[in-house]
């Protein structure tokens, strides 16, 4: 009896369970997109016994996939399929020929048909494989609650300095370098809310926060 109720079990074809998606509820990938990627030895997993399942294949799949951060494959006794999948978390988006995501590492993330994230544009000089100085402001954006409400745009020059734009207003701030970016960021947020109390905001064209012990202003 031991091994007949073994060898049915092993023999139990595999029923795939709707996967989970931990983190924030936005699903940069789909239901449909994951069971895509649960193919081995070019089979859908439905279509094989549960015995000659590979999990770690599975999740080299997975993982492979370039929305995903980390994902998780395992089993049941009834042959129950569960998936859980980390997503990549993207926090700008680059507009060039080839458009895509920048995630909280660092890394390349595509875009999604099936969702958009409201984060920063990025546009001027980019290269897709030299994204550290863009990165390292973005990271900066993403990581203050003022900063993440307000920018909206960041541009990389030609020389590797940095501007970005904010909402609701036109000028251009130029942060230059990224070296004690801090300081240039407390320095903006100071101006910001003098210039705010003053209804003096929209007088500028250019905001310099290129020195990290003045902001200089050019008027339109």
């Amino acid at each position: 009896m031991f091994a007949f109720s073994n060898q049915r079990n092993s023999t139990r074809k595999v029923e795939i369970k709707p996967p989970q998606f931990l983190g924030e509820n936005k699903l940069f990938i789909t239901d449909a997109t994951v069971s895509k990627l649960l193919i081995q030895n070019q089979e859908h997993v439905t279509e094989q016994s549960k015995d000659i399942i590979d999990l770690n294949e599975l999740e080299e799949a997975l993982n492979s996939n370039a929305m995903i951060k980390k994902a998780e494959v395992f089993m049941s006794v009834n042959g129950e399929l569960f998936t859980e999948i980390e997503q990549k978390r993207p926090i700008a988006r680059v507009s060039s020929e080839a458009s895509y995501y920048i995630d909280d590492e660092g890394s390349f993330m595509p875009l999604s048909n099936n969702f958009t994230a409201r984060v920063p544009l990025v546009t001027g000089n980019i290269n897709k494989n030299k994204l550290n100085t863009v990165f390292q402001f973005a990271k900066a954006v993403d990581e203050d609650e003022f900063l993440k409400k307000y920018v909206i745009e960041i541009r990389q020059n030609n020389d590797n300095t940095i501007d970005f734009k904010i909402r609701k207003s036109d000028f251009i701030v130029h942060v230059g370098t990224l070296e004690k970016l801090g300081k240039k960021i407390n320095n903006f947020k100071a101006f910001y809310q003098k210039a705010y109390k003053d209804k003096i905001l929209n007088s500028y064209s250019r905001v310099s926060l290129k020195f990290d012990k003045q902001v200089i202003c050019t008027k339109k």
